[in-house]
């Protein structure tokens, strides 16, 4: 005879939680820093400095987490930065 347990699992839902996930821009052949730069400050809400920094970074090493948070809130960004002709993913 086998007995089948139900249980019930709630999930409650906070659009706010940082989950972990990084928004990376990798490095190609041709867009101009002053783009990536633009689309960041435009796109991440950096500021000018930090968008700066992000690019370098981007350049001298191939890519470069430039924002973290959950997947809902980086979902558009990336969207905007591949609208720029940008690689970018979420890890």
């Amino acid at each position: 005879m086998s007995t089948i347990i139900q249980t019930e699992e709630f999930t409650e839902v906070i659009d706010d939680i940082d989950d972990g996930r990084s928004l990376i821009v990798h490095n190609d052949d041709f867009n101009t820093f002053e783009h990536v730069i633009k689309t960041l400050i435009k796109v991440c809400g950096h500021e000018p400095h930090q968008a700066e920094q992000c690019t370098y970074i981007i350049h001298y090493s191939g890519k470069c987490a430039v924002k973290t948070g959950s997947f809902e809130i980086l979902k558009p960004m990336r969207e905007g930065i591949a609208d720029a002709g940008i690689k970018a993913t979420i890890k």
